[in-house]
């Protein structure tokens, strides 16, 4: 059975002096506000690559956790940076910056954990660019 969950975007006016909301399923985003200057200047509300980079972090530790536990290491600190890279109007890169506490990993389980997360958590996989990550084991 598919997990389905959705969100909802309201835009008003022309792609420049408009603006939009959007609403999420669990109403963490109710009404958000959006527009031209909060995607490409320093507005404020979000903007999709802003809520991209979040999901890719939040998606890509949760995979890595479940990866680790499979390879018998509980995690005690995941913490990743996404920054997301618009370009010619298209996304162009997602950069993982990974800071991980993991006891009793090597070095080469970590990578290999690692890698395994990048290819194969949800969101990278629905992302049509390059995905960089840099790992730092603490």
């Amino acid at each position: 059975m598919a997990i389905k969950r959705n969100a909802t975007s309201v835009w008003e006016g022309s792609g420049k002096e408009g603006m939009g909301h959007l609403t999420t399923q669990s109403s963490v985003l109710n009404q958000t506000q959006y527009s031209w200057s909060t995607r490409f200047a320093d507005g404020i509300g979000t903007n999709p690559e802003e809520l991209v980079a979040a999901a890719h972090a939040g998606c890509f530790n949760m995979k890595l956790s479940f990866v680790l536990g499979g390879a018998g290491f509980t995690p005690e600190k995941l913490e990743t940076k996404c920054t997301i890279s618009l370009g010619d109007g298209a996304v162009t890169e997602s950069h993982l910056e990974l800071t991980a506490t993991v006891p009793g990993i090597s070095q080469e389980k970590f990578e290999e954990c690692v890698a395994d997360a990048e290819k194969n958590c949800p969101i990278s996989k629905l992302l049509n660019c390059e995905i960089k990550v840099d790992a730092t084991l603490a």
